[in-house]
């Protein structure tokens, strides 16, 4: 199996992954939430959350991470995760906001570890169950995005959405038990990522139908600017404070809310946070397009310096040499002459709307009703929600999309190869999950057809997956290498016509040469992605190396075995050296790019 290094070295392992039911993707700081990508890695049947109870476990496990480790970077994403705080009076503060006595806690257990919060269930005497949720201390920005998510779930239950009631919550750590929280009610159900392997086509088809219907009732509020929403008195506070300068948000309509600084990480990311912009709400969608350019560009005015690639796989290609900021200041200086024309005709586009920001299985919450059907009753998980132009926002989210399959992409109705039962287990096995993944794609698309016309209409734009590109790669952080944006560009320019409807002509061009290589770099590059996707394939891991933790040794010891292949495999001790020092399942100093 092919796996990193020139050398294309091949090793005896199985081409499926080690542990094929221990994959579980996870949020992280390092996560800049994309929803234009065309490809998706093979799903995989996730782990049970786990629960912790007080009388099993020793306190001290509430304040560290205890559902996974990572096979490189273990002790820093363990260090981003410790977050110590008072358990007692966390408890005090939990019955308070739900007007009961401390003395009703009768347990309090871990619940869930994701990539930005550790959460809590509390359960009383009497059986009432509550949920009690703590930023790590690596989540940012920690205020904006607690205040943020408490009014947003607020404004959406409003209006009808299946979204967990807040009984409390506390934006800093100035009380008593020294952390930011929120209570939320425990919503009764089953996680949908639990039994997503198992549903038939019919509860496929059910599914899709109601997270249509529901995406259709939140994309059918207005709102009057982009960011991200507030209750009114939260950002009254931030913006009089000399830690959290920001302008006064706008009022909506229920005066209670209003919309501020948008929280995606992205904007806030490393020393991001420290750039003296302007961080007030989006007045017009050209604003909203142009905001994550002009603030990576203050940060590598600031901050910018020569890098290698983050990903190491990816810096053979530039022959381990670092490159530096100003290819990347060049490229967003591109971008920010054609946002302005990358806004659709449809006007309709561009108006301001509310998605949820990562609509997966694992938040989503079913319950299945007498009949034996599934409902949704709940979804979870509003940290880092964005409002911005629907045309910004829309897309198949990436764990429902399947679009490097062809026949995802001609919308061809799913079906069964005929001779199924003639194939050996394996081959049968690999044709269910990839008619697993038409029909998820398919009726998505179609279900969104009928019960959500205008998120249709943006779907089915024949520019819209580029115009996102050029978006998110214009904000994302800088991680040593442009290459991205800069095809979103070329491509932009061979397209463009088509993207603006005509006009005049684009203020950007390319020289052929340039282009050409430009476009062959991105093939090898790809070819890269994929050694390091061989990689987790064999060893089985999750976004940034994570294993669950009785596992951890194995990965290690496969991890250490594709090492010591990929180097003796070497076809000279420069290569041999160059392997050794940019191993990408080696521990590495991010600090250079935060």
């Amino acid at each position: 199996m092919p796996c990193l290094g020139s050398a294309r070295v091949v090793f005896d392992f199985p081409a499926v992954s080690v542990w094929p039911s221990l994959r579980r993707p996870r949020s992280s700081p390092r996560s800049f939430r994309v929803s234009y990508s065309s490809s998706i890695a093979t799903p995989t049947r996730w782990p049970p959350r786990r629960e912790f109870s007080i009388m099993a476990h020793l306190r001290s496990d509430f304040f560290e991470y205890t559902s996974g480790r990572w096979i490189f970077n273990d002790d820093l994403r363990h260090a981003e995760r410790r977050r110590v705080f008072k358990v007692d009076e966390l408890s005090r503060l939990a019955a308070e906001a739900v007007n009961r006595s401390p003395d009703d806690i009768v347990r309090l257990e871990k619940l869930a570890e994701g990539g930005f919060n550790r959460t809590f269930l509390i359960t009383m005497r009497c059986g009432f169950r509550m949920v009690a949720r703590i930023p790590y201390p690596a989540t940012i920005p920690k205020y904006f995005a607690v205040a943020s998510e408490v009014a947003t779930m607020a404004l959406l239950r409003s209006s009808g959405l299946p979204v967990p009631e807040v009984y409390g919550y506390s934006p800093t750590p100035d009380n008593a038990a020294g952390t930011e929280y929120i209570f939320l009610e425990f919503v009764q159900g089953t996680n949908l990522s639990d039994i997503w392997f198992d549903l038939g086509e019919g509860e496929i088809i059910s599914i899709s139908r109601q997270l249509a219907e529901l995406e259709s009732k939140m994309m059918s509020i207005t709102f009057p600017a982009g960011g991200s929403l507030y209750y009114t008195e939260d950002l009254e506070i931030a913006a009089g404070s000399a830690s959290w300068p920001t302008r006064p948000g706008i009022t909506l309509e229920d005066q209670r809310f209003c919309v501020g600084p948008d929280t995606s990480l992205r904007l806030w990311y490393g020393r991001r946070s420290q750039l003296d912009l302007d961080r007030g709400p989006y007045e017009s969608a050209e604003a909203a397009l142009v905001r994550g350019a002009e603030k990576e560009l203050a940060y590598l005015r600031r901050f910018g310096r020569p890098l290698l690639p983050f990903q190491r796989v990816r810096r053979e290609a530039y022959k381990y040499q670092e490159r530096p900021p100003s290819d990347h200041v060049e490229n967003l200086d591109h971008y920010l002459l054609i946002a302005s024309s990358l806004i659709p005709r449809n006007q309709a586009l561009g108006h301001f709307r509310i998605r949820h920001p990562d609509l997966q299985p694992s938040n989503i919450i079913v319950s299945r009703s007498p009949d034996s059907n599934l409902h949704v009753v709940g979804l979870i998980d509003w940290q880092h929600t964005s409002i911005l132009p629907l045309f910004l926002l829309t897309g198949i989210p990436q764990q429902l999309q399947n679009y490097d399959d062809i026949g995802s992409q001609s919308m061809t109705r799913p079906s069964l190869p005929e001779k199924l039962d003639d194939l050996d287990e394996i081959q049968r096995s690999g044709e269910m999950e990839l008619y697993r993944r038409r029909l998820v794609h398919y009726h998505y698309v179609k279900n969104t057809e009928e019960y959500n016309g205008l998120h249709y209409a943006a779907l089915t734009d024949s520019m819209g997956v580029l115009r996102r590109r050029l978006f998110c790669h214009a904000s994302d952080p800088w991680e040593g290498e442009s290459l991205a944006l800069k095809v979103a560009l070329i491509q932009a320019t061979k397209n463009w016509k088509t993207l603006t409807g005509g006009g005049p002509p684009c203020p950007v061009v390319f020289d052929p040469d340039d282009a050409r290589e430009t476009m062959k770099l991105d093939a090898e590059q790809k070819e890269a992605d994929e050694s390091l996707e061989a990689c987790r394939n064999v060893i089985g891991f999750g976004p940034e190396g994570w294993v669950p933790v009785e596992h951890y040794e194995e990965a290690m010891a496969i991890s250490k075995k594709l090492k010591e292949d990929g180097l003796a495999a070497a076809e000279s001790e420069e290569e041999r050296a160059q392997i050794a020092a940019h191993w990408p399942l080696d521990d590495m100093d991010e600090e250079e790019y935060m």
